[in-house]
């Protein structure tokens, strides 16, 4: 009897993706006791044996400055009374593994309290003095006050290599000009659309902007909302990122935690089929089937929600590439 061997076929791709580092240390200007770099891949997701990937995807919580009114109460509820603290939430988030911490300043909104730059700033000060890991900072999401909130933090945390965001068509200038002179990242942030992404990506390099400082968040639909579009337009440009192209070869980021928490799936508690299970556990196990879906499309940094979840997807990390952390002192 003859014995063959099969020989596992392998991809070789001509580009790879840009690597990207958040946070700085004292070395550098900043604060950061930790740092986290993400990209460098050159191959799909975990297809390890092509070529091993220098960093693994990095976990973020999405941390509040105010308590969130809106939130489910079961998820409110993972998080206790440190809703009501931003520096506490954010200490709590890193001791239940966050690499990263969300920091979104919803209290700027001029529905949710319309707080003011010198409020804003503040409150970052206070997450950065709370917690060692880097920072992505979100402003309210009202363009007008984005800028204003967020010139602000950059201007006061110059060198500390926050990510601020969302930087997108309509407001990039501002956004990508504070970046610039006070050595931070910007996420940049279109519609679920190949071509979108790419453009904002060029609009950013032509403003100057490394673009080892540029994370791209080509937005995120949830289970069951827009998932299966998401998982292509991902795919997507990250095959074109393989093949070569230039502006589609950023770190990518899914708010995903947002997205899966307001699906009534995630929410309901009356009316729904007894097939649903437990509100309990529903919204958590919703946002852990989409954090994989979109890790498995190629997301560098998923932003979670629930503590529950991040716990799992970080188990289910350390399966698919062996148990690592991507912080670096």
């Amino acid at each position: 009897m003859t014995t063959t061997t099969v020989e596992t076929p392998r991809e070789t791709w001509p580009g790879a993706v840009r690597e990207v580092t958040l946070g700085a240390g004292a070395a550098v200007g900043g604060t950061r006791t930790a740092v986290v770099t993400v990209g460098g891949e050159k191959t799909l997701p975990f297809l390890g044996f092509e070529a091993p990937a220098p960093h693994r995807p990095a976990l973020a919580v999405e941390v509040n400055d105010v308590a969130p009114v809106a939130w489910s109460g079961e998820l409110a509820a993972a998080w206790g009374d440190a809703v009501a603290d931003p520096a506490a939430w954010a200490a709590r988030a890193v001791e239940a593994g966050a690499d990263l911490i969300a920091l979104r300043l919803r209290g700027a909104h001029p529905e949710f309290g319309d707080a003011g730059a010198e409020q804003c700033v503040a409150t970052v000060k206070a997450v950065l003095g709370a917690v060692g890991v880097p920072l992505i900072v979100y402003g309210p999401g009202v363009a007008d006050k984005d800028n204003e909130v967020l010139v602000a933090v950059a201007e006061a945390t110059k060198g500390e290599r926050l990510a601020l965001g969302l930087c997108e068509d309509k407001n990039y200038r501002t956004i990508v000009a504070a970046a610039l002179a006070n050595g931070h990242l910007v996420t940049a942030f279109s519609p679920i659309d190949v071509n979108l992404a790419k453009q904002l990506n060029i609009l950013i390099s032509d403003m100057g902007l490394p673009l080892d400082r540029v994370l791209m968040d080509p937005n995120t639909g949830a289970l069951g909302y827009g998932i299966e579009y998401t998982y292509s337009v991902m795919e997507r440009l990250r095959l074109a990122a393989l093949m070569g192209d230039a502006m589609t070869q950023q770190p990518m980021i899914c708010n995903l935690g947002e997205e899966s928490w307001r699906q009534k799936e995630a929410r309901a508690s009356e009316g729904v089929p007894d097939a649903w299970g437990a509100l309990a556990t529903r919204g958590e196990a919703w946002e852990v089937v989409t954090a994989l879906t979109v890790l498995e499309a190629g997301a560098d940094i998923a932003v979670l929600r629930h503590p529950g979840a991040l716990a799992t997807v970080r188990t289910a990390l350390d399966d698919l590439t062996g148990p690592g952390d991507p912080k670096e002192a």
